[in-house]
C-alpha cells in the first residue's frame, strides 16, 4: 500500500468515525482526483486528504493551493454529472493528519472551501 492510500484509509476510518457514510474513494477523472467521496447525512461531502509531518511548510489546509481546489471542483462537477444522488447540499471538506505521541492526529476542516 502506498502512503497515499495509507493516510487516506486513515481519514476515512475517522469520518466514519465521526458519523460519515463512505460513497467511493479516489474518483478520477483527466483534470482532477477526489480522495474520499462521503455522506453527511444528505450532504455529500468531497474530501482532500493531506498528511504532513509537521506544519514548518504550512498547515494541511495551506496545502490545497487554488489549482487543486479547481481540479477537486471538476472532479465533483464530473461526479455529480455520472451519479446524481438525492442531496440537499454538497461540501467540500480537508482533512488533515499529522504524527501525534504514538498515533495521529486529524484536522477536520468542514466546508474548507466552496
Amino acid at each position: 500500500m502506498n502512503q497515499g492510500r495509507l493516510w487516506e484509509d486513515l481519514a476515512r476510518g475517522f469520518l466514519i468515525s465521526q458519523g460519515l457514510r463512505l460513497v467511493t474513494a479516489n474518483y478520477r477523472r483527466r483534470f482532477g482526483e477526489i480522495d474520499l467521496v462521503m455522506l453527511d447525512g444528505t450532504t455529500l461531502v468531497f474530501v482532500e486528504v493531506k498528511y504532513r509531518s509537521s506544519d514548518r511548510f504550512g498547515t494541511s489546509l495551506e496545502q490545497v493551493t487554488p489549482r487543486k481546489m479547481r481540479k477537486i471542483k471538476l472532479a465533483a462537477l464530473a461526479y455529480l454529472q455520472a451519479y446524481p444522488h438525492a442531496v440537499e447540499a454538497v461540501r467540500f471538506d480537508v482533512v488533515g493528519i499529522s504524527p501525534e505521541g504514538t498515533g495521529y492526529r486529524f484536522n477536520w476542516v468542514k466546508g474548507a472551501f466552496q
